[in-house]
């Protein structure tokens, strides 16, 4: 149960740092992206002790590929995200008293691509600094994952709303940052992007089991 709770958690303050700094009044503007990976490199350095720190399905995905997640596993760690980005949001729409007065409108085509382009990174970055032999030990993974979606959200966020994340595109879409039927997107390119992470490390990497 501990893992479970600290995915829980994890994702939580994820979540609710998103939609804290996205929403207004009180955004933080451009520099949003900032604190969304701030959160993300503490909750990540805090929990990986107890549950690897996903926060994210479609890195649960990759590590199942990669064959660091038992499948025994997959269920309560999704569930547990899904969970915390709930419920984050709820928090938020507590706290902001309302959500979005205007959802994204992303091109089908561009979000796709992006999503894919850097939950792969994420995902890839996750399985090089967090369970590779050749970087065990190492005391900058959460740094390096907490970068990775900092880079992306600057880089897509303006295309495709910088999820990166199933729970966190469960998140958005119930803040109103992102409608309902778009949530399609995200899952089939978060999903596929974990999923081609873990077999492209795998390939690169066929000693590392």
């Amino acid at each position: 149960m501990k893992k479970y709770a600290a995915e829980f958690i994890g994702t939580f303050f994820l979540m609710a740092t998103i939609g804290n700094v996205v929403l207004n009044p009180g955004g933080a503007g451009d520099m949003a992206p900032l604190a969304i990976g701030a959160a993300l490199m503490v909750m990540v350095f805090a929990n990986g002790h107890l549950s690897g720190a996903h926060f994210n399905p479609a890195v649960t995905l990759a590590l199942w590929v990669r064959g660091r997640c038992p499948t025994s596993d997959v269920p309560g760690y999704i569930i547990s995200q899904l969970a915390g980005a709930t419920l984050a949001a709820l928090a938020v729409l507590f706290l902001k008293g309302a959500g979005a007065d205007k959802p994204i409108e992303p091109d089908v085509a561009k979000a796709l691509v992006a999503e894919f382009l850097y939950t792969f990174a994420l995902a890839y970055v996750v399985l090089n600094v967090a369970t590779s032999k050749a970087t065990s030990g190492n005391s900058f993974y959460g740094l390096a994952i907490g970068f990775t979606v900092l880079a992306g959200a600057y880089s897509v966020g303006s295309i495709s709303g910088g999820a990166f994340n199933p729970a966190v595109a469960l998140g958005i879409t119930i803040l109103g940052i992102s409608k309902a039927s778009n949530i399609w997107i995200y899952l089939v390119a978060n999903l596929a992007a974990g999923a081609v992470a873990g077999f492209v490390f795998k390939t690169l990497n066929p000693e590392d089991v």
